[in-house]
Protein backbone atom coordinates (compact mmCIF):
# COMPACT_ATOMS: atom_id res chain seq x y z
CA UNK A 1 0.00 0.00 0.00
CA UNK A 2 1.09 3.69 -0.84
CA UNK A 3 2.61 3.83 3.27
CA UNK A 4 5.68 1.39 2.35
CA UNK A 5 6.08 3.20 -0.95
CA UNK A 6 8.51 5.95 -0.01
CA UNK A 7 10.73 4.29 2.38
CA UNK A 8 12.56 7.23 3.68
CA UNK A 9 13.61 6.15 6.88
CA UNK A 10 16.93 5.25 6.09
CA UNK A 11 17.49 9.16 4.93
CA UNK A 12 16.94 10.76 8.39
CA UNK A 13 20.05 10.03 10.57
CA UNK A 14 18.61 10.23 13.87
CA UNK A 15 16.09 7.53 12.98
CA UNK A 16 18.53 5.55 11.01
CA UNK A 17 20.20 5.50 14.42
CA UNK A 18 17.61 4.83 16.54
CA UNK A 19 15.22 2.25 14.75
CA UNK A 20 12.83 1.65 17.75
CA UNK A 21 11.87 5.26 17.91
CA UNK A 22 8.69 6.21 15.99
CA UNK A 23 8.69 9.73 15.52
CA UNK A 24 5.07 11.47 15.32
CA UNK A 25 5.59 15.01 16.11
CA UNK A 26 6.68 16.10 12.48
CA UNK A 27 3.78 18.56 12.56
CA UNK A 28 5.52 20.38 15.08
CA UNK A 29 9.23 19.92 13.23
CA UNK A 30 10.45 17.87 10.82
CA UNK A 31 13.65 15.68 10.98
CA UNK A 32 16.18 16.36 8.77
CA UNK A 33 17.44 13.86 5.90
CA UNK A 34 21.49 13.30 4.94
CA UNK A 35 20.61 15.50 2.21
CA UNK A 36 20.31 19.05 4.11
CA UNK A 37 22.74 17.94 6.69
CA UNK A 38 25.52 17.26 3.86
CA UNK A 39 24.43 20.51 2.03
CA UNK A 40 25.19 22.63 5.25
CA UNK A 41 28.17 21.32 6.06
CA UNK A 42 29.47 22.01 2.66
CA UNK A 43 27.91 25.81 2.80
CA UNK A 44 30.23 26.31 5.94
CA UNK A 45 33.33 24.34 4.70
CA UNK A 46 33.32 25.70 1.05
CA UNK A 47 31.86 29.07 0.37
CA UNK A 48 30.94 30.43 4.26
CA UNK A 49 31.55 34.56 3.83
CA UNK A 50 29.16 37.43 4.38
CA UNK A 51 27.15 37.62 1.34
CA UNK A 52 26.17 41.28 -0.19
CA UNK A 53 29.19 42.74 1.60
CA UNK A 54 32.03 41.57 -0.28
CA UNK A 55 33.60 42.16 -4.15
CA UNK A 56 36.02 39.10 -3.21
CA UNK A 57 35.58 35.47 -4.32
CA UNK A 58 34.20 34.08 -1.70
CA UNK A 59 31.56 36.76 -1.14
CA UNK A 60 30.07 36.37 -4.22
CA UNK A 61 29.77 32.98 -4.40
CA UNK A 62 28.37 33.00 -0.91
CA UNK A 63 25.78 35.83 -2.16
CA UNK A 64 25.29 33.69 -5.33
CA UNK A 65 24.30 30.03 -3.21
CA UNK A 66 21.99 32.32 -1.45
CA UNK A 67 19.69 33.79 -4.19
CA UNK A 68 19.92 30.28 -6.07
CA UNK A 69 18.14 29.01 -2.84
CA UNK A 70 15.82 31.83 -3.30
CA UNK A 71 15.03 31.06 -6.71
CA UNK A 72 14.63 27.46 -5.30
CA UNK A 73 12.44 28.51 -3.08
CA UNK A 74 10.34 30.40 -5.42
CA UNK A 75 9.94 27.18 -7.97
CA UNK A 76 8.63 25.48 -5.33
CA UNK A 77 5.48 27.34 -4.13
CA UNK A 78 4.92 28.47 -7.62
CA UNK A 79 5.92 32.19 -8.06
CA UNK A 80 7.28 33.31 -11.02
CA UNK A 81 9.07 36.50 -9.51
CA UNK A 82 11.76 35.47 -6.95
CA UNK A 83 12.26 38.74 -5.75
CA UNK A 84 8.67 38.60 -3.84
CA UNK A 85 10.62 36.07 -1.62
CA UNK A 86 11.26 37.10 1.59
CA UNK A 87 13.20 35.11 4.00
CA UNK A 88 12.56 35.25 7.68
CA UNK A 89 13.09 32.81 10.30
CA UNK A 90 9.53 31.28 9.71
CA UNK A 91 6.00 31.46 9.88
CA UNK A 92 5.75 33.62 13.27
CA UNK A 93 7.88 36.26 11.89
CA UNK A 94 6.81 36.07 8.39
CA UNK A 95 3.11 37.18 9.82
CA UNK A 96 4.37 39.31 12.07
CA UNK A 97 6.05 41.37 9.03
CA UNK A 98 3.41 41.61 7.49
CA UNK A 99 1.01 42.60 10.49
CA UNK A 100 3.38 44.83 11.92
CA UNK A 101 4.92 46.56 8.00
CA UNK A 102 1.70 46.30 6.37
CA UNK A 103 -1.24 46.27 9.05
CA UNK A 104 0.06 48.98 11.21
CA UNK A 105 0.09 51.03 8.39
CA UNK A 106 -2.61 50.48 6.59
CA UNK A 107 -5.34 49.31 9.14
CA UNK A 108 -7.40 52.04 10.67
CA UNK A 109 -10.19 52.53 13.64
CA UNK A 110 -13.22 50.73 12.69
CA UNK A 111 -11.58 48.50 10.31
CA UNK A 112 -12.41 44.98 10.71
CA UNK A 113 -9.49 42.42 10.71
CA UNK A 114 -10.77 38.39 10.34
CA UNK A 115 -9.18 35.04 11.40
CA UNK A 116 -10.40 31.76 12.04
CA UNK A 117 -11.02 29.93 15.26
CA UNK A 118 -8.98 27.17 13.77
CA UNK A 119 -6.20 29.78 13.55
CA UNK A 120 -2.29 29.18 15.46
CA UNK A 121 -1.73 31.55 17.85
CA UNK A 122 1.58 32.75 15.43
CA UNK A 123 -1.88 34.46 13.47
CA UNK A 124 -4.66 34.47 15.90
CA UNK A 125 -2.69 36.56 18.13
CA UNK A 126 -0.66 38.82 15.88
CA UNK A 127 -3.74 40.41 14.19
CA UNK A 128 -5.58 40.41 17.42
CA UNK A 129 -2.83 42.70 18.62
CA UNK A 130 -2.68 44.40 15.32
CA UNK A 131 -6.39 45.00 15.74
CA UNK A 132 -5.81 46.39 18.93
CA UNK A 133 -3.11 48.64 18.48
CA UNK A 134 -5.24 50.24 15.66
CA UNK A 135 -8.35 50.47 17.05
CA UNK A 136 -10.21 48.07 14.47
CA UNK A 137 -12.74 44.80 15.12
CA UNK A 138 -11.05 41.84 15.54
CA UNK A 139 -13.76 38.44 14.16
CA UNK A 140 -13.43 35.27 14.62
CA UNK A 141 -15.25 32.91 11.94
CA UNK A 142 -16.10 29.89 13.39
CA UNK A 143 -16.00 26.18 12.40
CA UNK A 144 -18.43 23.32 11.71
CA UNK A 145 -18.73 20.20 13.70
CA UNK A 146 -16.37 18.27 11.91
CA UNK A 147 -13.67 21.03 12.10
CA UNK A 148 -13.84 22.38 8.95
CA UNK A 149 -14.20 26.54 8.35
CA UNK A 150 -17.21 27.52 8.23
CA UNK A 151 -17.74 29.38 5.08
CA UNK A 152 -21.66 30.59 5.59
CA UNK A 153 -20.17 31.92 8.64
CA UNK A 154 -17.08 33.50 7.44
CA UNK A 155 -19.20 35.11 4.31
CA UNK A 156 -21.36 36.70 6.83
CA UNK A 157 -18.27 38.30 8.24
CA UNK A 158 -16.91 40.47 5.65
CA UNK A 159 -18.02 44.19 4.41
CA UNK A 160 -16.85 47.14 3.10
CA UNK A 161 -14.57 47.80 5.93
CA UNK A 162 -13.07 44.18 6.22
CA UNK A 163 -8.78 45.10 5.96
CA UNK A 164 -7.52 41.40 6.47
CA UNK A 165 -8.68 37.97 6.11
CA UNK A 166 -6.12 35.22 7.75
CA UNK A 167 -6.63 31.63 7.58
CA UNK A 168 -4.61 28.09 7.50
CA UNK A 169 -4.08 26.37 4.53
CA UNK A 170 -3.99 23.32 6.60
CA UNK A 171 -4.62 23.46 10.77
CA UNK A 172 -1.85 22.74 12.97
CA UNK A 173 -4.34 21.00 15.52
CA UNK A 174 -6.69 19.01 13.21
CA UNK A 175 -5.02 18.47 9.49
CA UNK A 176 -7.88 20.02 8.17
CA UNK A 177 -6.75 21.16 4.27
CA UNK A 178 -8.59 23.96 3.85
CA UNK A 179 -10.20 25.12 0.41
CA UNK A 180 -7.38 28.03 -0.15
CA UNK A 181 -8.95 29.20 -3.53
CA UNK A 182 -12.53 29.03 -3.01
CA UNK A 183 -12.04 30.92 0.43
CA UNK A 184 -9.49 33.59 -2.00
CA UNK A 185 -12.52 33.64 -4.51
CA UNK A 186 -15.44 34.46 -1.63
CA UNK A 187 -13.37 37.07 -0.23
CA UNK A 188 -12.85 38.82 -3.30
CA UNK A 189 -16.63 38.40 -4.06
CA UNK A 190 -17.07 40.66 -1.47
CA UNK A 191 -14.44 42.81 -0.25
CA UNK A 192 -10.96 44.14 -1.42
CA UNK A 193 -8.97 42.89 2.69
CA UNK A 194 -6.05 41.81 2.05
CA UNK A 195 -5.88 37.34 2.43
CA UNK A 196 -3.47 35.95 4.21
CA UNK A 197 -2.76 32.37 4.19
CA UNK A 198 -0.76 30.55 6.81
CA UNK A 199 1.44 27.95 4.95
CA UNK A 200 3.18 26.34 7.79
CA UNK A 201 1.37 23.08 7.87
CA UNK A 202 0.83 23.53 4.04
CA UNK A 203 3.85 23.84 2.04
CA UNK A 204 5.61 20.75 3.45
CA UNK A 205 2.80 18.35 3.11
CA UNK A 206 0.86 19.95 -0.32
CA UNK A 207 1.78 20.94 -4.04
CA UNK A 208 1.65 24.82 -3.47
CA UNK A 209 1.05 27.07 -6.33
CA UNK A 210 1.09 30.63 -5.06
CA UNK A 211 0.22 32.32 -8.65
CA UNK A 212 -2.96 30.77 -8.89
CA UNK A 213 -3.94 30.01 -5.16
CA UNK A 214 -5.69 34.02 -5.25
CA UNK A 215 -4.20 35.03 -2.09
CA UNK A 216 -2.03 38.04 -1.38
CA UNK A 217 0.68 36.34 1.19
CA UNK A 218 1.29 33.27 1.80
CA UNK A 219 4.36 32.07 4.88
CA UNK A 220 5.96 28.63 5.59
CA UNK A 221 8.61 27.66 8.16
CA UNK A 222 11.79 25.57 6.56
CA UNK A 223 11.88 23.74 9.78
CA UNK A 224 8.61 22.17 8.50
CA UNK A 225 10.01 20.39 5.93
CA UNK A 226 13.37 19.36 6.75
CA UNK A 227 15.26 22.45 6.52
CA UNK A 228 16.89 23.96 9.70
CA UNK A 229 14.95 25.74 12.42
CA UNK A 230 15.22 29.68 11.77
CA UNK A 231 14.52 29.76 8.16
CA UNK A 232 11.39 30.50 6.34
CA UNK A 233 9.56 32.77 4.09
CA UNK A 234 6.89 35.54 3.30
CA UNK A 235 5.60 35.05 0.34
CA UNK A 236 3.67 37.71 -1.08
CA UNK A 237 2.57 40.01 -4.62
CA UNK A 238 4.90 42.79 -5.81
CA UNK A 239 2.26 45.87 -4.79
CA UNK A 240 2.11 44.73 -1.54
CA UNK A 241 5.56 44.25 -0.79
CA UNK A 242 6.18 47.58 -2.75
CA UNK A 243 3.85 49.59 -0.39
CA UNK A 244 5.12 47.87 2.92
CA UNK A 245 7.58 50.26 4.82
CA UNK A 246 10.70 48.48 5.79
CA UNK A 247 9.83 45.92 8.80
CA UNK A 248 13.24 46.43 10.58
CA UNK A 249 16.41 49.18 10.06
CA UNK A 250 19.84 48.20 9.49
CA UNK A 251 22.67 47.25 6.69
CA UNK A 252 21.65 45.83 2.94
CA UNK A 253 18.20 47.59 3.46
CA UNK A 254 19.31 51.08 2.35
CA UNK A 255 19.74 52.58 -0.68
CA UNK A 256 20.90 55.86 0.23
CA UNK A 257 21.36 57.18 4.25
CA UNK A 258 21.30 60.66 4.71
CA UNK A 259 21.57 62.87 7.83
CA UNK A 260 18.03 63.33 8.29
CA UNK A 261 16.47 60.84 6.05
CA UNK A 262 17.09 57.10 4.54
CA UNK A 263 15.74 55.67 1.44
CA UNK A 264 15.18 52.11 0.94
CA UNK A 265 16.86 49.22 -1.68
CA UNK A 266 14.92 47.31 -3.85
CA UNK A 267 13.26 43.93 -3.13
CA UNK A 268 13.43 41.65 -1.45
CA UNK A 269 16.40 43.35 0.12
CA UNK A 270 14.34 46.14 1.93
CA UNK A 271 12.45 43.74 4.02
CA UNK A 272 15.87 41.47 4.81
CA UNK A 273 17.73 44.35 6.95
CA UNK A 274 21.27 42.66 8.59
CA UNK A 275 23.39 39.88 7.61
CA UNK A 276 21.13 36.97 5.99
CA UNK A 277 21.04 33.40 6.95
CA UNK A 278 22.58 32.15 4.28
CA UNK A 279 23.76 28.96 5.17
CA UNK A 280 19.79 27.95 6.42
CA UNK A 281 18.52 29.18 2.91
CA UNK A 282 20.87 26.76 1.44
CA UNK A 283 19.66 24.21 3.97
CA UNK A 284 16.30 24.97 2.78
CA UNK A 285 16.95 24.75 -0.32
CA UNK A 286 18.21 21.12 -0.24
CA UNK A 287 15.33 20.32 1.87
CA UNK A 288 13.00 21.04 -0.90
CA UNK A 289 15.24 19.83 -3.31
CA UNK A 290 14.71 16.53 -1.02
CA UNK A 291 11.13 16.82 -1.87
CA UNK A 292 10.97 17.58 -4.66
CA UNK A 293 12.62 14.57 -5.96
CA UNK A 294 9.92 12.60 -3.82
CA UNK A 295 7.27 14.45 -5.58
CA UNK A 296 4.48 16.62 -3.28
CA UNK A 297 1.81 14.36 -4.72
CA UNK A 298 3.12 11.19 -3.26
CA UNK A 299 4.13 12.80 -0.04
CA UNK A 300 0.65 13.74 0.06
CA UNK A 301 -0.78 10.42 -0.62
CA UNK A 302 1.66 8.89 1.63
CA UNK A 303 0.91 10.71 4.29
CA UNK A 304 -3.02 9.95 4.01
CA UNK A 305 -2.68 6.59 3.76
CA UNK A 306 -1.12 6.60 7.13
CA UNK A 307 -3.64 9.11 8.41
CA UNK A 308 -6.59 6.78 7.11
CA UNK A 309 -5.41 3.88 9.05
CA UNK A 310 -4.76 5.63 12.14
CA UNK A 311 -7.95 7.08 11.90
CA UNK A 312 -9.68 3.88 11.10
CA UNK A 313 -7.73 2.62 13.87
CA UNK A 314 -8.73 4.84 16.78
CA UNK A 315 -11.95 4.95 15.61
CA UNK A 316 -12.54 1.79 16.56
CA UNK A 317 -11.34 1.88 20.44
CA UNK A 318 -13.66 2.38 23.18
CA UNK A 319 -12.92 5.63 24.88
CA UNK A 320 -10.51 7.23 22.47
CA UNK A 321 -12.32 10.28 20.82
CA UNK A 322 -10.76 11.55 17.47
CA UNK A 323 -11.46 15.55 16.64
CA UNK A 324 -11.71 16.73 12.85
CA UNK A 325 -12.37 15.72 9.37
CA UNK A 326 -12.38 12.66 7.71
CA UNK A 327 -8.96 11.66 6.10
CA UNK A 328 -10.14 12.62 2.71
CA UNK A 329 -10.17 16.40 4.08
CA UNK A 330 -7.09 15.64 5.88
CA UNK A 331 -2.70 15.90 5.53
CA UNK A 332 -0.90 13.86 7.89
CA UNK A 333 -2.51 14.90 11.07
CA UNK A 334 -4.40 13.08 13.63
CA UNK A 335 -5.29 14.64 17.15
CA UNK A 336 -7.21 12.35 19.85
CA UNK A 337 -8.23 12.01 23.31
CA UNK A 338 -8.46 8.53 25.74
CA UNK A 339 -10.56 8.38 28.27
CA UNK A 340 -9.26 9.08 31.67
CA UNK A 341 -5.58 9.87 30.17
CA UNK A 342 -4.92 13.43 29.95
CA UNK A 343 -3.15 13.63 27.13
CA UNK A 344 0.21 14.66 28.79
CA UNK A 345 0.69 11.47 30.99
CA UNK A 346 -0.63 9.50 27.15
CA UNK A 347 2.40 11.32 25.76
CA UNK A 348 4.61 10.48 28.99
CA UNK A 349 3.79 6.51 29.04
CA UNK A 350 4.14 6.58 24.65
CA UNK A 351 7.25 8.08 25.15
CA UNK A 352 8.44 4.90 27.56
CA UNK A 353 7.44 2.90 24.54
CA UNK A 354 10.12 5.08 22.06
CA UNK A 355 6.65 6.65 20.88
CA UNK A 356 7.26 10.64 20.00
CA UNK A 357 3.57 12.71 20.07
CA UNK A 358 2.56 16.08 20.63
CA UNK A 359 0.44 16.77 23.72
CA UNK A 360 -0.88 19.88 24.92
CA UNK A 361 -3.08 22.94 22.94
CA UNK A 362 -1.24 23.24 20.06
CA UNK A 363 -0.77 26.96 20.22
CA UNK A 364 -4.61 27.10 19.01
CA UNK A 365 -6.45 27.48 22.71
CA UNK A 366 -9.25 29.19 21.07
CA UNK A 367 -9.96 26.11 19.00
CA UNK A 368 -9.46 23.98 22.32
CA UNK A 369 -12.45 25.84 23.95
CA UNK A 370 -14.42 25.16 21.35
CA UNK A 371 -13.97 21.86 21.61
CA UNK A 372 -14.49 21.73 24.70
CA UNK A 373 -10.87 20.22 26.02
CA UNK A 374 -7.75 21.71 27.35
CA UNK A 375 -5.62 19.75 25.54
CA UNK A 376 -5.63 16.88 22.80
CA UNK A 377 -2.57 14.38 22.06
CA UNK A 378 -1.24 14.73 18.01
CA UNK A 379 0.10 12.38 15.68
CA UNK A 380 1.82 13.78 12.62
CA UNK A 381 2.98 12.24 9.91
CA UNK A 382 5.77 12.46 7.30
CA UNK A 383 7.94 10.42 4.50
CA UNK A 384 10.01 8.39 7.06
CA UNK A 385 6.72 7.19 8.56
CA UNK A 386 5.31 3.58 8.03
CA UNK A 387 2.44 1.21 9.23
CA UNK A 388 4.50 0.23 12.18
CA UNK A 389 4.42 3.71 13.34
CA UNK A 390 0.89 3.45 13.54
CA UNK A 391 1.04 0.28 14.88
CA UNK A 392 3.58 1.51 17.96
CA UNK A 393 1.07 4.27 18.71
CA UNK A 394 -2.41 2.44 19.02
CA UNK A 395 -0.65 -0.16 20.84
CA UNK A 396 0.77 2.44 23.20
CA UNK A 397 -2.63 3.96 23.87
CA UNK A 398 -3.97 0.76 24.75
CA UNK A 399 -1.33 0.53 27.00
CA UNK A 400 -1.90 3.65 28.83
CA UNK A 401 -5.57 3.08 29.14
CA UNK A 402 -4.90 0.35 30.61
CA UNK A 403 -2.67 1.40 33.16
CA UNK A 404 -5.33 3.86 34.03
CA UNK A 405 -8.57 1.67 34.27
CA UNK A 406 -6.08 -0.27 36.71
CA UNK A 407 -5.29 2.49 38.75
CA UNK A 408 -9.38 3.97 38.62
CA UNK A 409 -10.27 0.36 39.55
Amino acid sequence: MASHRLNRRGDFPLLAANPALHYLDSAASAQKPRQVLDALRNYYETSYANPHRGAYALSVEATERYHAARRTVARFVGVRDPDTVIFTRGTTEALNLLATAWGRTFVRAGDEIVVTAMDHHASFVTWQQAAIAEGARFRIAELTPDGRIDLDHLASLLGPRTRVVSFPHVSNALGTVNPVREIAALVRARTDALVVCDGAQGAPHLPVAFDSLGVDAYAFSGHKLGAPMGIGALIAKRELLETMPPYQYGGDMIEYVYDDHSTWNSLPHKLEAGTPNAADAVGLAAAIDYLNAIGMDAVLEHERSLVRLAYERLSEMDGVTVYGPAPALRSGVISFTASDVHPHDLATILDSTGVCIRAGHHCAQPLMRRLGVSATARASFYVYNDTRDVDALVDGIARAMSLFAGVAS
